[in-house]
């Protein structure tokens, strides 16, 4: 797949993700883009450490968005902890 389709891929992922958590994410384009393409990695690999994906698969849909959607309370955690001090 090409960057230009990795990018538009976790860009739909990031704003799936985005409207599945609840709360305010004050993030922009670029964040959410990039939140997609993480999520899509940390599916990636947690699927390849649990064998359910083989070496060079790519995660699929559902699994990138639930891996958005944790780095995203993630992302929730470590703000709200910064921000409170």
């Amino acid at each position: 797949m090409s960057i230009i389709g990795t990018i538009l891929i976790g860009f739909v992922v990031g704003l799936i993700a985005r409207a599945l958590k609840p709360g305010d994410d004050k993030l922009g384009l670029i964040m959410t883009t990039l939140l997609g393409i993480a999520g899509a990695f940390v599916a990636r690999y947690a699927g390849a450490a649990l064998g359910l994906y083989s070496g060079g698969q790519a995660a699929g849909w559902i699994a990138s968005v639930v891996g958005a959607v944790v780095l995203l309370f993630i992302y929730g955690l470590v703000r709200g902890r910064s921000s409170g001090a």
